[in-house]
């Protein structure tokens, strides 16, 4: 069974990633005190760990997860395009995926490379959009749903 491996947010745009042991995430600010969680189709974003390690190989680098900037990490996942307007259940917290989180030039100045080893097979991890308010925790089971 899929589990949420790490929660981190940012304060401020550009600065440091915060991890905690648990959040609240709520459909008005997504990750409490995250400074990208406005309502809208990117308010949580969600990076697989075996995809994250595809990358890193890729560039013979082994770098910590936030690195990415992503807020939540979770393991035995593997998104694809297939996987837009699936549920994400985190515990008791329903997410939307949105779409693909899209490299940018920041993951290039993180390290060499970086940008685009993540651009193939949605490495880079999906944008979601929070359907409920929940706290959620590390260990939390995860499953991947079709909407009813």
């Amino acid at each position: 069974m899929p589990k949420l491996l790490a929660i981190a947010y940012k304060t401020v745009k550009r600065g440091p990633m915060n991890e905690v042991l648990c959040a609240n995430v709520t459909q008005l600010s997504g990750v409490e005190k995250d400074v990208f969680g406005r309502p809208g189709k990117r308010q949580v974003t969600v990076l697989s760990k075996i995809q994250w390690q595809q990358a890193c190989h890729s560039i013979e680098a082994d770098l910590p997860w936030t690195t990415r900037r992503a807020n939540l990490l979770v393991d035995d996942l593997v998104f694809s395009s297939a996987d837009v307007g699936k549920h994400l259940q985190i515990g008791e917290l329903r997410l939307e995926i949105t779409g693909e989180t899209d490299p940018c030039k920041k993951m290039e100045i993180a390290h060499i490379g970086l940008e685009a080893a993540l651009r193939p097979d949605w490495r880079g991890g999906v944008t979601c959009r929070v359907l409920n308010d929940a706290m959620i925790h590390l260990g939390d089971e995860i499953t991947l749903v079709n909407p009813s």
